[in-house]
């Protein structure tokens, strides 16, 4: 099967309206995030090079190379999300018909859920480091792009909120429960700080779109 991050954006809309539970919510996160790092990427170049931003070049072109790094990881998580949640269903399949075969599968099960865990978490992640980037550049990037930078910091805290969801929904199914809670923990920690970090980022730029 083609990777999902090299389809048209047709086809991927066509895969991901199918009825297969993969790829679901967690590569759309992934995806939403690595368009929120693009932005960021465009506005940085948009500024590189430009009369009035030259005190801010050097930062502007580190925050340029943390952003394509970050968009390329992005787009890689749109595939490891899907493999991680068809691990799952692997799982689920796997034989039971003696007790050796039943523990397995209970072992099988808790490994392909935290997998599951695993991959959005990396993604809430990342997509917190675009939101950061995005402070980061709020007042030293081009006015003219004030809006690209707004909306790369939307995109980024809803695939944040959406990558968060999809480590929430599988705790249940988890055993550990420290792990369950540090991860909790952790995503509640996330979003908090990806909020205010959006709301900061749009109160910067307001002067520039209309805003008051």
């Amino acid at each position: 099967m083609a990777l999902l991050r090299d389809m048209t954006l047709g086809g991927f809309s066509d895969e991901l309206a199918a009825d297969s539970a993969a790829p679901g919510g967690g590569s759309v996160a992934a995806l939403s995030g690595a368009l929120g790092a693009a932005l960021v990427s465009m506005v940085c170049r948009l500024t590189i090079g430009k009369k009035g931003y030259e005190e801010y070049e050097h930062e502007v072109k580190e925050v340029l190379a943390e952003s394509e790094i970050l968009r390329k990881r992005l787009l890689e998580a749109i595939d490891i999300d899907a493999k991680a949640f068809e691990k799952v269903m692997d799982a689920f399949a796997a034989p039971k018909s003696t007790d050796e075969e039943k523990s397995v599968r209970r072992e099988m099960i808790q490994t392909a859920f935290k997998g599951a865990c695993e991959s959005p978490r990396r993604t809430a992640a990342d997509c917190l480091e675009v939101l950061r980037l995005c402070a980061r550049v709020a007042d030293k990037t081009n006015t003219n792009a004030a809006s690209d930078l707004g909306v790369g910091a939307s995109n980024a805290l809803a695939a944040l909120e959406s990558a968060a969801m999809n480590v929430l929904i599988n705790l249940p199914s988890i055993k550990d429960d420290e792990y369950v809670d540090e991860l909790r923990d952790e995503m509640e920690a996330i979003q908090e700080e990806g909020g205010i970090l959006r709301t900061g980022v749009l109160r910067e730029i307001s002067v520039h779109i209309g805003g008051n």
